[in-house]
Order: C-alpha cells, then structure tokens, then sequence
C-alpha cells in the first residue's frame, strides 16, 4: 500500500499517518527525516544533499527523489509507505510518478484532508491564548500569524496537486473536520473501495487495532495517580489502625469484666464455705451438751 495526506497545516495529517502505520503495518517516508539519514549515512545523494545545505541552498528535486528512491528499496518499506512532505508541487508530483513506474510500483490513493481554514485559525487562536493564560511559553511557529502564512504556502504550491490527481483517478477526499476515529473510518472505507487493501487483511487489522485500543484504555484505567494510591494507602493504615485499637479496648473491657464477674464469684463461695463451717460447729456443740 503507497499512500501520500494531503491537506493544510493542522488538518490532521500526522495523527491519521500514525494511526494507518500502526493499522497495515506500513512505514511512514518524511522527506526531512529521509535527508538527515541520508547525509548522516553519507550515501551519494546523502552527500550532494549536505553541500547543497552547507552553501544555505535548497535541495533540488532531483536529489530528494533519489533520496526517496534509496528508502523505498530498503526492507521495511517492502509493504507500503506513507508520503509526508512530499510532494509539494506538481512538478514532485510528476517526478515521483517517473520514480515508481521506473520501479514498477503503483500509487493506491492520494486522500485530501479538507478543512475549514477559518476553524483551524480559530483552534490555534484559542490555544494560544489559554497557553499564555496558564503563563506556558508559546512556540513561535505555532502562532496564527505563522499558520496564515503556511495556509497561503499550501495554497499556492500544494494544492494544484488536488487537480493533479484528480484527473489521474487517484484522489479521494475526507472532510478533516470530523472527529478523528470518524476521519480513520472514512480513509479506510475508501482504501477498500480502492482496492488498496483486502477486506481479510482490513478486518484482521481492524481487529487488531481494536485489541490494541482495548489493551491502551485497560492499561490506562489501572495507572491511577500517585496522590490518589497514596491517598487510598494512607486511608487503609487509618482504619488499619483504628481496627486494632477497638480491638484492644473490646478485649481489655472484657476482660476486666470476666476478672469482675470472677472476683464476685470467689466471695460468694467464700461466704457459703465460711456459713457451712459455722454452722457444722454450732452442730457439734449442741451434740457434746
């Protein structure tokens, strides 16, 4: 399965890579993170890649494909990918193309997030000001004057490849505006309507994902917070405590009680005994007259 997001800054794009990778099995190819790889490895296109950075200039096409190209022949890659940050532009999109025919690979489908610009800016806006509230420090790329300007970037290089892959029968798009497990539904209904995956490898994902989800939410629901165990111990030692002390005094009352009751058993008999001994001796005088 070859997939490429498309959609705006903040449409969702890495949240729903995520949740595909972790469903197929497939692995995620990030142009950036391809680049810095490849020029730590210091493979050729790695190299032609870090003199270009070093003189401050951009990498051109031609060496992030081959970068791409490098990647896609490595093993994990053997059961699918994920383009992220690229392609930008139609002219990557029509290289990638040459790329994966050159290799004899096809492209399954080309999902568009669409959002509300508007709503995203709105998001960003309220973030900001409740993270300034809190006295948190605000990244200087997570401003809405930055997203305006990376919105403006996505609409003048980006989005004619909506067109592009439109007219090819690739793209299919999902309104990014749903909730996110209502947006995972979506692309996977259309992947299998694409015949991008087999109904018996979604349903064993899709059951895996849910055993996974389950297994998340019991982990979750067993990790209480540290105040709140030690909160519950601390309550347990209480009446632990509590326990042992009223056990204490039930058993020294009672046994000042039995001690009582005995005592008063004792002088009785004593009485009786000392009444007996009087009166056998008043007896034998009475016989001796």
């Amino acid at each position: 399965m070859r997939i490429i997001l498309l959609g705006p800054p903040g449409s969702g794009k890495g949240t729903q890579a995520q949740l595909l990778l972790q469903r197929y099995g497939i692995v995620q190819l990030s142009t950036g993170e391809m680049l810095r790889a490849a020029v730590a490895a210091g493979t050729p296109v790695g190299l032609k890649a870090k003199e270009i950075m070093a003189s401050g200039g951009l990498v051109p096409d031609d060496v992030v494909v081959g970068i791409i190209s490098d990647r896609i022949d490595q093993p994990d890659a053997r059961n699918g990918f994920i383009l992220d940050g690229f392609p930008r532009t139609v002219p990557q999109a029509e290289a990638l193309d040459e790329l994966l025919k050159h290799k004899h690979l096809k492209l399954d489908a080309v999902i568009e997030l669409r959002v509300n610009e508007s709503a995203l800016l709105n998001r960003v806006e309220t973030r900001v000001a409740q993270m300034r509230e809190r006295g948190e420090e605000v990244r200087l790329d997570d401003t809405p004057e930055v997203l305006t300007k990376r919105l403006a970037s996505y609409r003048n290089q980006t989005e004619p490849l909506i067109h592009y892959y439109s007219e090819r029968r690739k793209l299919s798009t999902i309104d990014g505006m749903m909730a996110i497990d209502e947006v995972t539904r979506a692309i996977h209904r259309q992947l299998l309507a694409l015949g991008a995956v087999e109904p018996k490898t979604h349903a064993r994902s899709a059951a895996k994902a849910a055993l996974a989800k389950k297994a998340r939410a019991a982990q979750k629901s067993t990790k209480k917070p540290a105040k709140t165990v030690k909160k519950a111990a601390k309550s347990a030692k209480k009446a632990a405590k509590k326990a042992v002390t009223g056990a204490k005094k039930a058993a020294k009352k009672a046994g000042k009680k039995a001690a009582k009751k005995g005592t008063k058993r004792t002088a009785k008999k004593a009485v009786k005994k000392g009444a007996k001994k009087a009166a056998k001796k008043v007896t034998k005088k009475r016989a001796k007259r």
